[in-house]
């Protein structure tokens, strides 16, 4: 009788131990019932990742809402998060240095999304042309095992192209006056002439010679909008505008988008098309 009192014990407890296990969703599950965990460095890819992974993905985004992601630096928290993540999606060449350095000891897939793509050499700002970001967002579909909802959101990026393109196939002028130089793709797929104030990276100041040289090519190009950026001062495009009697605008980078945005519910589709309104305007087009 104590015998199988005994072994009615023991199966009690491997009982509960089975399906505290299975409720935990098991060894490779996170606490959040089973969601991949996605560290992404900043908005474009983590807005990819969501969209492609749905509720299957918990996303986190390295970079805060309304900061630059050139200037991330790691916390102590977010290499962790880094190291123990899923996958890490990230844009390599030095763009996010911090992220590269903790996405080589990472645990889980470490994906630099530049790599295999037709480049730019030198400039990230890959988001800004539609049909390489349908080609980005393949890839992120490929690592989160969610192919089909990748191909959804390819073809409307690639509808979003056609758009763009067809916006701005008839404008008086194609010359485009950016506050630093992340457009390059944009022109390139667009057909447009680039004149950027600053470099690649939007911290390098121009010197006093550097806005002469810019302003005088605004005169001779007769280029009438000097566009700004909304998280970069827009003091230098001002400068520019007031010594050309040139008007500014905003032309948006997409490197990420600050809380009142998000808080209005504006996504990349919806600045991409506030971007080629933008465009439309300032070149002019019919």
């Amino acid at each position: 009788m104590l015998a199988v009192v005994i072994t009615r014990i023991v199966l009690t407890v491997a009982l509960a131990v089975s399906l505290s296990v299975a409720g935990c969703g098991g060894g490779d599950a996170g606490a959040d019932g089973g969601r991949s965990e996605v560290v992404a460095g900043f908005y474009p890819l983590a807005f990819a990742a969501e969209e492609i992974g749905g509720g299957r993905v918990e996303v986190i985004n390295l970079t805060p809402a309304g900061a630059e992601p050139h200037d991330v630096e790691l916390s102590v928290r977010d290499a962790e998060r880094v190291r123990s993540a899923d996958v890490v999606l990230f844009l390599g060449g030095g763009f996010q240095p911090s992220l590269e350095e903790a996405a080589a000891s990472a645990d889980g897939e470490a994906v630099d999304l530049l790599e295999g793509l037709d480049r730019i050499e030198g400039d990230p700002h890959v988001w800004l042309d539609p049909v390489r970001f349908a080609e980005v967002a393949e890839r992120i579909g490929a690592e989160l095992g969610a192919e089909a909802s990748a191909q959804e959101l390819a073809a409307r990026l690639r509808a979003l192209d056609d758009e763009i393109r067809t916006g701005l196939a008839d404008c008086e002028r194609r010359e485009v006056v950016t506050a630093h130089d992340a457009f390059a793709y944009l022109g390139e797929r667009y057909d447009l002439e680039l004149i950027p104030i600053a470099g690649v990276a939007p911290e390098a100041e121009p010197s006093a010679r550097d806005l002469e040289s810019v302003a005088d090519l605004v005169r001779l190009r007769g280029a009438t909008t000097v566009f700004v950026e909304p998280l970069l001062s827009p003091e230098v495009g001002e400068t520019v505008a007031r010594e050309t009697g040139a008007e500014t605008a905003v032309l948006d980078p997409l490197e990420g988008l600050t809380e009142e945005a998000l808080d209005r519910g504006e996504d990349y589709f919806s600045v991409m098309r506030a971007n080629l309104a933008a465009l439309r305007e300032g070149l002019g087009c019919r």
